[in-house]
């Protein structure tokens, strides 16, 4: 679904992505993992061309849809046009279809009873079960998470995780840059590990909780488990 071959990204001087290649295969669910400023978040956006690439190649199969970590959701809306609004200004969807759709992805993610109220009226794990249910309104193929819990408070992680799992369950082509560590070996066909633009490790869950053989992943698994 996925291929980057030897991407570099860089702003400025600072290279960011460094000779990235990965491939990602339909139905994977690849959680990537590392410390701030390795790069992560920057690859997703390149995925979708929210940043332009330097070098390199990244050939994308269907459609992707990202979930940010903020959101973004628009404020002067309510849960129900905050799904809408895509499917019927892009994709020219009738009203009414895309209402019935919306809806359907709100009983998805448990948030039905909210559909006409506005973001400032739910909390942050709804907010982004909202912003997932937008995403998914698109129909994509792949979906991109960037830290979807890392905006919110910890007893609001599980509701947004849970959604995450069952789409997993689904079979949907998955790429999660998250800190949780617990719920990316639980879910994950393949773990990435970048640090300072590179991918150190790409390997099965297990084998990169239990018996990591890199120094660098050792420390940061020790500094974040503990």
């Amino acid at each position: 679904m996925i291929k980057i071959s030897n991407v570099t990204k860089r702003f400025g001087k600072l290279s960011v992505l460094n000779d990235i290649s990965l491939d990602v295969n339909q139905g994977e669910v690849i959680s990537i993992i590392g410390p701030s400023g390795s790069g992560k978040s920057t690859l997703l956006r390149c995925l979708v061309n929210l940043e332009e690439i330097d070098q390199g190649l990244i050939e994308v199969q269907g459609k992707t849809g990202m979930v940010f970590q903020s959101f973004n959701l628009f404020p002067h809306k309510t849960v129900l046009e905050n799904i809408i609004e895509a499917p019927i200004i892009v994709k020219k969807m009738k009203r009414e279809d895309a209402i019935i759709l919306a809806e359907e992805l709100l009983i998805k993610v448990d948030l039905l009873d909210k559909k006409d109220s506005y973001p400032s009226q739910i909390s942050g794990g709804q907010k982004q079960r909202v912003a997932i249910a937008r995403a998914l309104a698109m129909k994509p193929e792949i979906l991109l998470f960037d830290e979807p819990t890392s905006a919110l408070d910890p007893e609001l992680v599980g509701e947004v995780l849970s959604v995450i799992k069952e789409l997993a369950k689904d079979k949907m082509t998955l790429l999660i840059v998250t800190h949780e560590m617990g719920f990316a070996r639980e879910v994950s066909d393949r773990v990435i590990f970048m640090d300072q633009g590179k991918i150190v490790a790409d390997s099965d869950p297990e084998e990169f909780f239990t018996n990591p053989n890199n120094v660098r992943i050792r420390l940061f698994l020790n500094k974040i488990l503990k």
